[in-house]
């Protein structure tokens, strides 16, 4: 069977590709105009400033226009805020999931997700991958933690539908992730395929309470995970992949009349075990409307040419796609609308100025209310201007794959030692490494040092960060007050004890204004105000 152009139209609107670079190039090109591809995601190495970023999505969807389909090209982000924040270099940088959930306000949370949302639609983007609905019951998770807003599963469902209605209202789709539950595993599926080992009865406990809740809320698309559940499954199928989740729970059991989008295919849980080309037909087949393909045109290509002829042998019928096409069309309909509407719009820099004043007053006050005391018990308090100081940060520390900037360097943390150094005659900053020891200078600061302030980032997975600081309390004076403080997810000091005493402080993340709101409370600027949202707080 030989395909019609209108046939390749069809099948080309099922797939969401990236590209690199900050304008139109061929590979990017070739997709829309000869493989009809519908959908674009945009990463950090196409952003760089809010204006490229408005003239690089109008040139798209020019192009889209040009190459003859019917609808503009839905075009979408990362920004779930906090580390995951594909726009926050040109956008405002709100706090995020688990950041947000500390100041245990939904309203807030809205208000966030509504001026985030104004700030996207205005450069163009019209749909974001968020909210994380993923309930983050196993501290060990390397990819989700700070990227979930707790591990209550009805609190998250209420977080989750805040973000899912604040988006809504500012013309942009949401897309919850990543269904059915990424959050009780310690496996990366951007390395390897997580496996639960949970029954249907007890993911509709946990897993599936913010799917629920987001679905009855009416949310547009919903994004599937790359994980095993073989109690569900019978298999190791990754979830994005099988009937049995796409089609029979999230459709069938649950009701989700909306769009469906696989995570990235290029994932090693797909990519090892099944080859990207075939996962996206098998996606399909398994009742995604829309398949991603991120980073490798030989496979975005590879992937579209193998449903094609999959279409084409009868493996994949042409009529089983219709429902995903009309799903896809009214999804454009609402969120994209029409070639004017997409194409007309000048820049307009005033209106950006404007908004990014505003929001960064919202961003600033988000933050103050999210900082957490863990604990205090010997009433260290707070820092008085002045006082000598030590900072230490751990140096070059991932935080996990879904940041693609990969926190090359420390780069907030000189930022957090600005803040310090503005508020002390005597500030020192130590980055501190895995080959960690105290120099002779070093000691000697410690020795007069009046507090010690101690940063950690995923102390939990790096044991050497833990192992510095006892290091320092080995031989600081017995007059030193010690404050530590938690950068990312807020599980460094579960099951250790430290036997000195200790101010205890979160921030969810290492993200400048995060840092810069906790120095505020070290030195008695602002009361911490956060709650911890896992574990009831009971976090050490």
């Amino acid at each position: 069977m030989t395909l019609d152009l209108e046939t390749k139209r069809v099948i080309g609107q099922h797939f969401f590709f990236g590209f690199a670079g900050h304008e139109v190039n061929d590979e990017i090109r070739c997709l829309i105009c000869d493989y009809y591809v519908g959908s674009v995601i945009l990463m950090k190495r196409n952003i760089k400033s809010f204006e490229q970023v408005h003239k690089l999505v109008r040139d798209l969807q020019q192009l889209a226009k040009d190459a003859g389909h019917e609808q503009p090209l839905l075009i979408g982000t990362d920004q779930e805020h906090g580390i995951v924040s594909r726009f926050s270099e040109v956008g405002t940088q709100f706090p995020g999931a688990m950041c947000i959930a500390a100041t245990g306000s939904t309203e807030l949370t809205e208000e966030i997700n509504r001026a985030s949302g104004t700030e996207l639609k205005l450069a163009g983007i019209n749909w974001v991958y968020s909210p994380v609905a993923d309930v983050n019951i196993d501290p060990r998770n390397p990819i989700i933690g700070p990227r979930s807003f707790g591990d209550n599963p009805t609190r998250v469902g209420e977080f989750a539908c805040a973000v899912g209605r604040a988006l809504t209202a500012s013309g942009i789709t949401p897309s919850p992730k990543h269904f059915p539950g990424h959050a009780d595993t310690h496996v990366d599926s951007h390395l390897g395929l997580p496996r639960i080992l949970k029954s249907l009865d007890e993911l509709q406990q946990v897993e599936l309470v913010p799917f629920k809740s987001l679905i009855a809320a009416d949310v547009a698309t919903i994004m599937t995970g790359h994980i095993a559940l073989p109690k569900i499954t019978g298999s190791d199928i990754p979830c994005s992949l099988s009937r049995d989740v796409t089609t029979s729970l999230l459709r069938e059991d649950l009701g989700f009349k909306g769009v469906v989008v696989t995570d990235c295919l290029e994932m090693n849980a797909v990519a090892q075990s099944h080859g990207v080309e075939r996962g996206a037909l098998m996606a399909l087949g398994a009742g995604a409307d829309i398949a991603m393909v991120c980073h490798t045109p030989a496979r975005q290509k590879g992937a579209v040419e193998l449903v094609r002829a999959a279409v084409a042998s009868g493996e994949l019928t042409l009529d089983s796609l219709r429902p995903s096409q009309g799903r896809i069309a009214r999804l454009k309909s609402k969120f994209c609308g029409s070639w004017s509407d997409v194409l007309n719009p000048v820049f307009d820099s005033g209106r950006l100025a404007q908004l990014k004043s505003v929001n960064a007053g919202l961003s600033a006050r988000a933050y103050s209310a999210s900082t957490a005391l863990v604990t205090d018990p010997t009433g260290i308090g707070t820092i008085p201007g002045g006082a000598a100081v030590i900072l230490f940060t751990p140096w070059n520390v991932s935080l996990n794959r879904a940041a693609d900037d990969a926190n090359k360097a420390p780069l907030p943390d000189v930022a957090f030692a600005s803040f310090f150094a503005a508020r002390t005659r005597s500030t020192q900053h130590v980055v501190y490494r895995k080959d960690f020891t105290i120099t002779e200078e070093l000691g000697r600061s410690l020795s007069i040092a009046r507090y010690i302030v101690f940063a950690t980032r995923n102390a939990d997975r790096s044991a050497w960060q833990l192992e510095a600081l006892a290091a320092i309390a080995r031989v600081k004076t017995a007059g030193t007050e010690v404050i530590i403080v938690s950068t990312s997810a807020p599980y460094d000091l579960l099951n250790v004890k430290l036997d000195f005493p200790f101010a205890y402080l979160a921030t969810f993340e290492p993200t400048t204004p995060a840092l810069e709101a906790v120095t505020k409370v070290i030195f008695g600027e602002v009361d911490p105000a956060g709650k911890v949202p896992v574990l009831n707080g009971n976090i050490m």
